[in-house]
């Protein structure tokens, strides 16, 4: 019994860890180039489809790209109609698992020649750094997952002898959903529904069961791989609920369409058998899952609009939030983290920016009595989120821009108590004393609120020299006011409209350090940003000069 029990165990188990250190290490390898290629191809539905289709095959894990997409939705990368081709392409992708068990490791047992690939891709783990160990955990994993299919494959065929899987339900619509239960049961255990189809398609080539039961089994572990998507969303922000619940939903439509039309399948499958001289085996099953996944897409693709309206109709956003986007599930990934965070600040101080326009056109104050303190409330969040992004201490464009991001956060923090400074020391904006330091703000802000605008509208190094040329010159305007004024301080008998004037003055001169400040660091961020993206072109982005003073 335990000879039986124990290389079934370990099988699955050793799978399992050979397609997690595969997964990360590809990602690790090419995970920055696979996240640009994420966010640049999704620009159609088909785009996205393709895109999250071949990622998927690529990393061998539909898993890895649902949850690194429900980041991106998150963050604000990509929209959620974008999504929800990139996670029908994900299903698809999935596929490709199936296609590299029944193709190979079935067919040939591979585990005892990958075993130097298990130790060599160690050695490469422990000697190499940065990308390069990814790939010392992808050939591990590669060994790995051979091996734990070599050894499955020996205790299914003792489980055979055990336990007669043939007494599963068999025929009727009733008795697939059964089955189909089963397998969603095995993948939401596995939490992989690769290494639960893998587990069938060695079942099915050791004849522990037949065609049909094994076919229940994969659509049930198709909709079982949704589960992850799932978890990762509790908690999460509008934006990832709605991506998880695209992913479920299209993968139990798929499903459910595979049960309903089964015999249907089965017979085009039994037909291609019939056509190619084969038998139903492995590779067959691989048939059936790849058929019916695109059976889905020909169903949702076409309609993505439709289907982003009925998710988003079931799951309103609720609120304007100004960090809705900041979501604790993305602290997993720094660089996703940060860029949530830049494109948060860079939207809080368009809106400071708005308020102070407003400020200067009106005299009375034009302003909510509750939109500085949810800006303030919004700002000390942000700096929460940001200091518990965890970033290494040799990753320097990462390091760049989170330094960058507490600086900008800071100064919009100040740059805020200015504003609320004026509900109890208020200054007549509209006096002709305040005239040109007031079309020196307003010329300023103009600039600033092109400055701090996300990609694509950010603009180059003139729009920021500008807003820092006209806070210079507010500053000269107030040590010149303020020269006058004390020349002539007791001479006219008003002093304290001359002190009011100077506070005036001087309140315009912070103000526009802050504006300045607050643009240099919104742009030094995204300036990392672009570096960290770009890495191979790392000297191709200057960064803003450092401010004299903070």
């Amino acid at each position: 019994m335990l000879d039986t029990i124990f290389p079934f165990v370990g099988g699955v188990g050793l799978f399992l860890v050979g397609m997690m250190l595969l997964s990360d290490g590809l990602v690790a390898f090419a995970g920055g180039a696979l996240r640009r290629g994420l966010i640049r191809f999704t620009g159609t539905p088909f785009k996205a489809f393709s895109s999250g289709a071949l990622i998927t095959a690529l990393v061998q894990s539909s898993t890895a790209t649902t949850v690194t997409l429900i980041g991106f939705v998150s963050a604000g990368l990509i929209t959620f109609s974008q999504a929800i081709g990139v996670v029908i392409g994900a299903s698809l992708g999935s596929t490709a698992t199936g296609w590299l068990v029944a193709g190979l490791g079935l067919q040939v047992k591979l585990g005892f020649y990958t075993l130097p690939l298990i130790g060599l891709g160690a050695l490469i783990k422990l000697l190499a750094h940065g990308r390069w160990a990814g790939i010392g955990l992808a050939l591990a994993g590669f060994g790995l997952l051979f091996l734990g299919l070599d050894m499955l494959q020996d205790g299914m065929r003792g489980l055979a002898g055990v336990f007669n899987l043939a007494r599963l339900p068999v025929g009727g619509f009733w008795a697939h959903i059964a089955v189909m239960l089963i397998g969603l049961a095995m993948t939401a255990l596995l939490q992989s529904s690769a290494a639960a189809i893998a587990t069938t398609l060695t079942a099915l080539h050791t004849g522990t069961i037949n065609f049909d039961q094994a076919a229940a089994v994969v659509v049930g572990a198709a909709i079982g791989t949704t589960l992850t998507s799932a978890i990762v969303a509790i908690g999460a922000n509008v934006s990832a609920k709605r991506t998880a619940l695209a992913h479920i939903l299209f993968n139990l439509v798929a499903g459910l369409i595979a049960i309903a039309l089964l015999p249907a399948l089965l017979a085009v499958i039994e037909f291609l058998d019939r056509y190619f001289n084969t038998t139903a085996g492995p590779l067959s099953l691989t048939t059936f899952h790849t058929l019916f996944i695109l059976l889905g897409v020909a169903v949702f693709l076409p309609q993505t609009s439709r289907f982003a309206q009925v998710v988003e109709r079931l799951l309103p956003e609720r609120s304007d939030n100004l960090v809705r986007h900041l979501d604790n599930s993305l602290l997993s990934v720094p660089a996703i983290a940060l860029e949530a965070a830049q494109r948060a600040l860079e939207h809080m101080a368009l809106r400071l920016f708005s308020l102070y326009s407003r400020i200067l056109d009106s005299p009375s104050m034009p302003i909510q009595p509750d939109e500085l303190p949810q800006l303030h409330e919004a700002l000390q969040q942000t700096f929460d989120f940001v200091t518990r992004t965890q970033v290494a201490s040799d990753d320097k464009p990462l390091s760049g821009q989170r330094i960058a991001l507490l600086h900008a956060i800071d100064h919009l923090l100040r740059m805020t108590a200015r504003l609320r400074e004026l509900r109890h020391a208020p200054i007549e904006f509209a006096n002709a004393r305040y005239r040109e330091a007031v079309e020196h703000s307003r010329s300023m802000l103009v600039a600033a609120e092109g400055g701090a605008a996300g990609p694509p509208a950010l603009p180059g190094t003139k729009s920021l020299e500008l807003v820092k040329q006209e806070a210079k010159a507010l500053t000269e305007l107030a040590h010149q006011v303020r020269r006058e004024i004390l020349k002539h301080a007791g001479t006219d008998g008003n002093t304290s409209q001359a002190l009011h004037i100077l506070d005036a003055f001087r309140w315009m001169d912070r103000a526009a350090r802050h504006v300045s400040r607050i643009c240099h660091y919104l742009k030094a961020g995204r300036a990392w940003s672009e570096r960290l993206n770009n890495k191979e072109a790392d000297g191709g982005f200057d960064l803003p000069d450092e401010p004299e003073q903070d």
